[in-house]
């Protein structure tokens, strides 16, 4: 009994030998050995002594990493254009009520400190006065007054009242200029040489406006809507 168990026990290790070697085959038909052959391809493998592995290892190590591509420039701003600007621009004149109107128009360009007003005394004239400048008092007048008659001149008479025209001598008072110029030539030929012509009418406030430093567009919208309120010039200034 003894002798039996050895001897299939001993059978067995033999079948397991065999079987862990390959000889007897497997499912796929191939040797263990020829497997191991057929993954590794084993005639391109190159083996390395300690030393060369050492030195790959170091230079594996040492190798600097694949470096990032660099950024896109990046593009420089774009300037904007440039616009056109005007130094200064008078536009004027206008009455009170006009400027008024001028200025509510102004509101919607937002100039600020670009725009300025100014104010100024203005006759309107109404009419032309011939005289002679004031004497200075009633004596000098009545004198000069003398004069005249001798010269064959009677149409006249001293200006009186509380006005720069007080103790002057009217010689006649005119609708349109060129009626007092030639009333003016007249007296010369009688010999009177101080006459000299003098506008009347009541004195008002004009106003204009400055503009500086604004686009040419601006100027024009600026010169249309003055266009449209009253009959004012735009004009260059410095």
């Amino acid at each position: 009994m003894l002798r039996f168990v050895f001897w299939t026990l001993l059978f067995l290790n033999a079948a397991l030998f065999a079987y862990g070697q390959g000889y007897l085959g497997t499912s796929s038909g191939e040797h263990e050995p020829e497997r191991l052959k057929r993954q590794f391809n084993t005639a391109k493998m190159t083996m390395l002594s300690n030393e060369q592995a050492d030195a790959m290892t170091k230079k594996t190590a040492g190798a600097p990493a694949e470096a990032a591509p660099p950024a896109p420039p990046t593009p420089a701003p774009v300037a904007a254009p440039l616009l056109k600007t005007v130094a200064c621009t008078d536009v004027g004149t206008f009455d009170a009520v006009e400027a008024k109107r001028f200025e509510a128009r102004l509101a919607a360009l937002d100039l600020g400190g670009k725009q300025s007003r100014q104010a100024q005394q203005e006759q309107d004239v109404s009419s032309w006065l011939v005289n002679i400048p004031p004497q200075g008092g009633k004596d000098a007048a009545e004198r000069k007054s003398a004069e005249l008659r001798n010269l064959g001149i009677s149409d006249f008479y001293i200006l009186q009242g509380d006005s720069p025209l007080k103790w002057a001598i009217s010689l006649g008072v005119f609708k349109t200029e060129s009626g007092a110029q030639a009333r003016l030539a007249q007296l010369n030929k009688q010999g009177v040489r101080t006459a000299r012509i003098t506008p009347r009418g009541p004195q008002t406030t004009v106003y204009s406006y400055r503009f500086r430093d604004i686009p040419e567009a601006t100027r024009a919208r600026i010169v249309a809507t003055a266009s449209a309120i009253a009959s004012a010039e735009a004009r260059t200034c410095h």
